[in-house]
């Protein structure tokens, strides 16, 4: 009589002003084939200490997903524990070091948080980071300002400083060599289909997707279009030896 395999964990790393609502769509659906560690990171300021947090939820290796900022976090999480990641999973996300001006920009809505709230932050940011056909539905926004407003002006000012204050991780991407999936939403106007292929053409084998009618929030947009790959992505791994 031989043990039961164990079963593949998948940590999935959330991004700015996001929580578990990023990936619990996919987590539920898919609980068949994976257990499933959610992190974010509220009180954290440095992609180090997000990285450090992330690999101490789970043991042993993992299939790691990340979305938006928590894409950058994977990509640290990789850096530092390449022999624990079997695959790599990138949503809506970059790997380029701070741009000119980006940290003004940035500081804007931080200001904005401080000065009037997390209701006036969700006004400004969520509509250009969704879907402009999506604008008039009241259920995908009433979510996403719910998840908004979960967080605070304090949570926001922190995960502005670990996004501008970030390294440029564009060299890590030339070491991956597991499978790695990279998704997009097609009218995501904020990390654009053009970056991902710029990421995809530098990770040697990655498969880019494109979410159609999914702006930023691809995840959350357009949940069954993105369960149904991930399950297709997941299960083409199942029983794969990882070459390095």
């Amino acid at each position: 009589m031989t043990d039961e395999p164990a079963r593949p964990t998948v940590l999935a790393l959330s991004g700015l002003l996001c929580d578990e609502l990023v990936w619990r769509a996919q987590a539920d659906a898919l609980s068949d084939l994976a257990d499933f560690v959610i992190v974010d990171f509220p009180d954290l300021d440095d992609f180090g200490d997000m990285a450090e947090r992330a690999l101490g939820r789970v043991e042993g290796d993992f299939h790691l997903w990340g979305y938006s900022m928590g894409g950058r976090v994977a990509l640290e999480v990789y850096r530092r524990a390449p022999e624990r990641v079997r695959s790599l999973v990138l949503f809506d996300t970059a790997a380029h070091g701070v741009r000119p001006g980006e940290a003004e920009s940035r500081q804007e809505l931080v200001d904005l948080s401080a000065a009037e709230g997390m209701s006036a932050t969700a006004d400004a940011w969520l509509p250009p980071m969704v879907d402009p056909d999506r604008w008039d539905d009241e259920v995908l926004m009433g979510r996403l300002r719910e998840m908004v407003l979960r967080a605070t002006p304090e949570q926001h000012a922190r995960q502005i400083r670990a996004l501008t204050t970030r390294h440029d991780q564009t060299p890590i991407l030339a070491t991956i060599d597991v499978p790695t999936l990279l998704a997009v939403g097609r009218q995501d106007a904020w990390s654009p289909v053009e970056q991902h292929e710029e990421l995809a053409a530098a990770i040697a084998g990655a498969r880019l997707e494109v979410i159609e009618h999914a702006g930023h929030f691809s995840t959350i947009e357009q949940p069954e279009a993105v369960t149904a790959l991930l399950r297709d992505w997941q299960e083409g791994l199942t029983g794969a030896v990882r070459q390095r």
